[in-house]
């Protein structure tokens, strides 16, 4: 089958032809119709995160149908629907897995870092970790849900009832959390790198009330802010940013080195906190919730073969919205 594999010498992935995956114990086949294209996904081809498997398969915003069911599947049937996210495996014994916190599993697994992902045609995934897809959205559309919108509904619910919400990074996650925020009657403020009017233009087209430069001071104070870009000295910025007793979410899996700041930032019972992962219970109320707000996914699709392509548009920060491979689904 077809797939874009990343090597040891990373930053850019190599077309190849690998073996078709047979499901195994506890495993689902899926033929790959659409996969995202997440910044997780540079981290790991830029080795910001170490130690992937190599070679590797990236992605994991997977959507597929059921192409084959391994032993001990139980709820599924071949050519439903199914959605695969980054968390993969988990032991299910310690007491993490054991109360609901699965997301903290210091033996996970991630799909597109230590399991094989969705940069390709055919995929195995845990049972256990496959989510339904809404029949609400197509192929394309529903890649983003299973990260950026999984990932940004938990930072959302960390945020708190806040009010006011700064969104500070308006790529995928923040283009979907804004549409939820403004559901659920928050006021969103979208905060960009540098002079990115396009972004600007974007969040306000979503309702933003206002946006700006990430450095700028907001028209008002924030209740909330949750940290999407991977930059460290945002954290100091979103902290002058947020009133008393305010929370700072930083919802990337990696991010720079946050710099010293000013004890008087964090006085007033301020709140610094990070996200990691996700749980079976966001991605099953995050996929209930997007039908209804409902969330539109705004997307940029390319081939498999240009997967490059699109890394390299996300990394210059060029897409509007989410990057998605269009695999066995044509590209709209």
């Amino acid at each position: 089958m077809r797939a874009m594999l990343l090597d040891a010498a990373r930053h850019s992935l190599r077309a190849a032809q690998i073996p078709r995956p047979e499901p195994g114990l506890g495993q689902i086949l899926l033929a790959v119709q659409a996969c995202g294209v997440c910044r997780t996904d540079l981290h790991v081809a830029d080795g910001d995160l170490p130690n992937p498997k190599l070679p590797l398969v990236p992605g994991h915003e997977i959507v597929g149908t059921v192409a084959g069911l391994g032993a001990d599947v139980r709820g599924w049937a071949l050519g439903e629907r199914a959605g695969v996210p980054w968390l993969g495996w988990t032991c299910g014994e310690c007491r993490y897995c054991r109360t609901g916190r699965e997301n903290l599993c210091q033996r996970a697994r991630f799909t597109g870092y230590h399991l094989d992902g969705g940069y390709t045609e055919y995929t195995v995934a845990d049972a256990r970790y496959v989510f339904r897809i809404p029949a609400d959205y197509q192929d394309l559309e529903a890649a983003p849900l299973l990260c950026a919108g999984l990932i940004g509904y938990r930072s959302l619910v960390a945020a708190g009832d806040a009010e006011r919400l700064g969104l500070y990074g308006f790529g995928a996650a923040a283009h979907i959390v804004a549409q939820v925020a403004r559901h659920q009657g928050r006021r969103v403020f979208a905060f960009t790198r540098a002079g990115d009017t396009t972004a600007q233009r974007f969040a306000l087209e979503l309702g933003a009330a206002w946006a700006g430069d990430s450095e700028a001071a907001p028209p008002e104070p924030l209740d909330a802010a949750i940290i999407y870009a991977p930059v460290g000295a945002l954290v100091p910025s979103a902290l002058r940013a947020v009133v008393p007793g305010g929370t700072v979410v930083c919802a990337g899996i990696h991010m720079t080195d946050i710099p010293a700041f000013p004890y008087q930032l964090l006085w007033g019972e301020r709140v610094v906190r990070s996200i990691a992962n996700l749980t079976r219970r966001d991605g099953e109320e995050f996929l209930a919730l997007a039908p209804r707000v409902p969330v539109h996914t705004q997307i940029e699709s390319f081939p498999l073969d240009e997967a490059n392509e699109a890394l390299n548009r996300l990394r210059a920060g060029a897409v509007r919205g989410a990057a998605v491979l269009a695999v066995n689904s044509p590209a709209e």
